[in-house]
């Protein structure tokens, strides 16, 4: 999530989006409606903040014709209240401008947040229209602020004067903060180029909207069929009973959906050659292939505008443009980084496809490895040589026992967090979870929503959002959320977790204490507000605990027996943690040097629209990381990411957080690991501080020391040159 200030949340939230689908027509028309009519103020309840606990959002009360007229009041009391501000009469002073402009936007941002986090947790048509509708509204509404001359005047004013203001470090940092945001967005662009500019956002907020809902509404008409049950040998009862249900009117068929990443789940047990490959050409072929979803001009529309904007305001390229605000700071350090990575990914991804490609011959399979086959053969591999079979720890991850008994108890004993179910509170879905959360004193903390099944209408993926930022200065306690996106199984069956799932639900509760333990005065600062390749840190640390020992002992119990989890099995899971890294880094890498090579282009060089795939090819080829077998983790027109959220030129992040979260790792390991000693040092230096203080300030003053990365290299079992070991390599 995106460091934000009083503007709303145009970029919809995210954090590691993993999903969305394909073939059979579905769930939410094509079509467009009419926005719906407005309601009267009087019956709105998003007008008024809400009398609920912690100020939850009254869901039972929203209706989708809310929205559009309290986006329209929201945005006009801003402007008005801005206008306050920039024509104030007397001379700038913190409080009568950044303070001010703080506390201004109360009605547009709560507005924004309830809609934008329903909209990607539980879309429709008519809230699809209003996105279409509102997103380029909001463009302009940013920029009638950002480029307001009176108010940057002020702004400037305050900051050309700060080392005579006696402002405390934070107060400090939000008025620096403020008048980069303003540079950034062009307040010092000439009279004649601020038009050209609102014209870029206007067209590129929409485009991004576009591009997302092409992604979820082909996820919903599209599935891939199957003719027979045969077809579907290796998938276990439950998984066959999901797919025939999902094939409703198409009686003996089944319908498998797909996730947002290129790999999809079935493909490691499917033994049906023939379809594991339209299963994986099914999954390549999203939003390029024709038809209403084609995301190929979206694509290349929005990497063309996002260059001219660039270069308008005065940026060689996007990517240096959205570089210059993150830890990394340069294209070339980023650069660097991919470039001593990849090599050795790749070398170890061959690797492990000749073990692949030598029981295929053992079988007489008659083909090569290829991308379709890899999950397979690799889980082939894996029993083979460490006698480890991963259907077998579904039993002992049964989903409550994971919240409740493992992300929960290892926040109990780090932090002396408790947790309290509420069943009084409204929810906008009935399989939605909320929990009060308590202090280690007793004290109320924050409301923890939890939404874990996947659903039509719900974005593919996982992520943390927040419905309440905690500030001081409004008097606001935090209100966050984890979504994640596990099959619903049939009723009355348990929800039974992989690995994989267990990881991202620690993952994503990382980033819920980032949100649920910020303790800073102003908005701008709160929880996960900080630099977008510093975000993923506290995540991707908080996923060390699934498997310490005192926690995994917790809750990895058989979901019908109660007995623990046997020594040898998970012995065997963690023996495996390092197999199969050379594909997880390759398609990680793939990706990520998609994103840059997309963003490091000059406005010429971009491709038409029927010249991205082979732009996508070419990059790969020049990186060095086109191995056929490993496509990247997200082809470009389904790389929601970066085409349709916060991460554009940045999804090199979660890298350079798994940097800092390896190095973190190793300092719990050496002072103790699982104690409230080392967790409230976390909490303090980390959780927090949101973005009060510089990111990487942060991380010193908690490790003692730069970020090195040998810990990430011994996480992946790669090697890496001398000159790429460095801590300078991340020192931006």
């Amino acid at each position: 999530m995106p460091p934000t200030s009083i503007l709303p949340l145009l970029s919809r939230t995210l954090v590691t989006l993993l999903a969305a689908g394909m073939c059979l027509r579905a769930t939410l028309p094509a079509a467009e409606p009419a926005a719906p009519a407005p309601a009267p103020t009087s019956a709105n309840p998003l007008l008024t903040e809400s009398t609920l606990p912690f100020h939850l959002p009254p869901f039972d009360r929203i209706k989708d014709e809310h929205y559009a007229p309290a986006f329209e009041q929201g945005m006009a009391e801003q402007l008005k209240e801005v206008a306050v501000i920039a024509d104030n009469p007397e001379k700038p002073t913190f409080e009568n401008t950044i303070v001010a402009l703080e506390r201004s936007g109360q009605l547009l941002n709560r507005v924004d947040r309830v809609f934008s986090n329903l909209e990607a947790a539980n879309t429709n048509p008519a809230m699809q229209a209003i996105d279409t509708e509102m997103s380029p509204k909001l463009a302009a509404h940013n920029d009638t602020i950002y480029l307001n001359g009176a108010l940057f005047a002020r702004v400037d004013e305050l900051y050309q004067a700060r080392a005579t203001l006696g402002l405390n470090r934070e107060a400090l940092h939000l008025l620096e903060r403020y008048h980069l945001d303003f540079v950034r967005a062009g307040a010092k662009l000439s009279e004649a180029d601020k038009p050209k500019l609102k014209a870029f956002n206007a067209e590129i907020a929409s485009l991004q909207t576009k591009f997302d809902q092409n992604v979820l509404k082909e996820k919903n008409a599209d599935a891939l069929i199957v003719d027979s049950r045969a077809g579907l040998a290796g998938l276990s009862e439950s998984e066959i009973a999901t797919a025939a249900a999902k094939a409703e009117g198409k009686p003996g068929k089944f319908a498998l959906t797909l996730l947002n990443t290129t790999g999809q789940p079935a493909l490691a047990e499917l033994s049906d050659h023939a379809v594991r490959e339209r299963l994986m050409q099914a999954s390549l072929a999203r939003g390029s292939h024709g038809g209403p979803y084609d995301n190929r001009e979206v694509v290349s529309r929005l990497a063309r505008l996002r260059a001219e904007r660039a270069v308008l305001l005065g940026y060689a390229t996007h990517a240096d443009y959205q570089l210059e605000d993150q830890t990394a700071h340069t294209v070339a350090t980023v650069n660097q980084l991919l470039a001593d990575l990849a090599p050795a990914a790749v070398a170890n991804a061959h690797r492990e496809a000749a073990d692949m490609q030598a029981i295929i011959d053992q079988e007489k399979g008659g083909f090569q490895l290829g991308a379709a086959d890899w999950a397979y053969y690799a889980e082939k591999v894996r029993a083979a040589k460490y006698a480890f079979d991963a259907s077998q720890l579904r039993p002992y991850f049964e989903l409550n026992h994971v919240l409740q008994d493992g992300v929960f108890y290892a926040a109990t004993k780090l932090y002396g967090l408790t947790f309290k179910e509420r069943h009084d509170l409204p929810v906008y879905q009935p399989d939605v979870r909320v929990f009060e959360v308590f202090d280690a004193d007793g004290s109320s903390l924050a409301l923890f929503l939890v939404d874990y099944y996947a659903r039509p209408s719900k974005r593919g993926g996982a992520w943390m959002t927040q419905y309440v930022p905690q500030s001081q200065l409004l008097g606001l306690q935090p209100v966050v959320a984890n979504h994640l996106n596990i099959p619903k199984p049939p009723a009355g069956q348990p929800t039974l977790l992989t690995a994989d799932e267990v990881k991202t639900a620690f993952h994503e509760f990382g980033h819920a204490l980032h949100g649920m333990f910020s303790h800073v005065s102003y908005p701008r600062f709160s929880g996960t507000r900080v630099p977008r390749d510093f975000v993923e840190y506290p995540s991707q640390a908080n996923e060390m605990w699934r498997f310490w020992p005192e926690v995994v002992s917790h809750y990895a119990k058989h979901y019908q027996t109660g007995a623990p989890i046997p020594a040898a099995l998970l012995d065997r899971l963690l023996t495996t943690q390092k197999f199969n890294e050379g594909f997880a880094s390759t398609e990680q890498l793939a990706a990520t040097l998609l994103d840059q090579a997309w963003h490091q282009l000059k406005p010429a060089d971009v491709p038409a629209a029927d010249g991205v795939l082979a732009f996508e090819a070419a990059a790969l080829h020049h990186a060095g990381v086109d191995f056929a077998p490993v496509p990247p983790r997200y082809r470009s027109t389904y790389f929601s990411h970066v085409f349709s959220n916060a991460y554009s030129a940045g999804y090199y992040s979660y890298l350079w957080s798994e940097v800092l979260a390896a190095d973190t790792t190793e300092w719990f390991t050496q002072h103790g690991g699982l104690t409230r000693e080392n967790g409230d040092r976390f909490r303090q230096g980390i959780l927090s501080r949101g973005g009060s203080q510089d990111a990487m300030t942060l991380f010193r003053n908690f490790t003692g020391s730069d970020p090195l990365i040998e810990p990430l290299l011994k996480k992946r079992g790669l090697e890496l040159p001398e000159s790429a070991k460095k801590a300078k390599d991340f020192d931006g």
